[in-house]
């Protein structure tokens, strides 16, 4: 993080970071990145995607210290080396050309040797290769109905095809994925909305809709009225 605010919200947890602290994502668990101005400075960011085969070819050569038995969370970091590596990336940025393959190759082995030496979970994150195994359809879709995924996503993070998440799917819900998604983002959206101070502005996209049209439209359509209508009603506090 370079300037201003990243919100990050998974299944279980929410966290916001800051300038200078570095986020490590692990593969094949959802979560939503909200971006905000800060302090007056705009959100700005180095993004370092770590390409699936050249990670394993990394660590075919520096073995892993513990295979995970389980994926490792996201992992927080602030450490001077790793503000020094994407410091030395933003020069690369103004290339009007990709960045050349044997720099990228270089700067992907320094972040994963910096990685490793500051959190001894990296390996947990960055050397778990393992493809998502068929899980409990009922409990993950529980957990992440929130996130703005693609049903093909949805089917791969839960082991299945596509034709056999919608059949399977159609069978515990007794209702379509999609339309089934909708009414649970709409009334998660609609309890935010009734038991917080927040507005529509600030919850649609953590309750998984793309844009706030469609999130008015759909909210009216299920409710009769738009959601702007229960921050109109809503009890203001009592003065102290």
């Amino acid at each position: 993080m370079l300037a201003g605010e990243l919100k990050v919200v998974q299944a279980d947890r929410t966290r916001t970071i800051a300038a200078g602290e570095t986020l490590l994502l692990p593969r094949n668990q959802p979560a939503t990145l909200l971006k905000y101005p800060k302090a007056g400075e705009a959100y700005q960011a180095v993004v370092l995607t770590l390409p699936t085969a050249l990670v394993q070819a990394y660590y075919t050569q520096h073995p892993p210290t513990a295979q995970p038995a389980v994926p490792e969370a996201v992992i927080f970091l602030r450490n001077p080396l790793l503000q020094s590596l994407f410091a030395s990336l933003l020069p690369y940025l103004e290339l009007q050309q990709p960045l050349p393959e044997s720099v990228f190759a270089a700067k992907l082995t320094e972040a994963l040797a910096i990685l490793r030496s500051l959190d001894p979970r990296s390996d947990r994150v960055l050397a778990n290769f393992a493809e998502p195994g068929k899980v409990n359809l009922v409990a993950f879709m529980e957990a992440n109905y929130q996130f703005n995924l693609p049903l093909a996503t949805f089917s791969y993070l839960t082991g299945r095809s596509l034709t056999t998440f919608k059949r399977d799917f159609k069978k515990v819900f007794q209702l379509s994925p999609q339309r089934w998604l909708t009414q649970k983002r709409l009334a998660l959206a609609h309890y935010q909305l009734a038991t917080t101070r927040r507005k529509p502005v600030e919850l649609y996209l953590e309750v998984g809709f793309e844009n706030l049209a469609h999130f008015s439209f759909a909210f009216k359509k299920q409710f009769g009225y738009p959601p702007t209508a229960l921050v109109e009603t809503r009890p203001r506090p009592a003065a102290g």
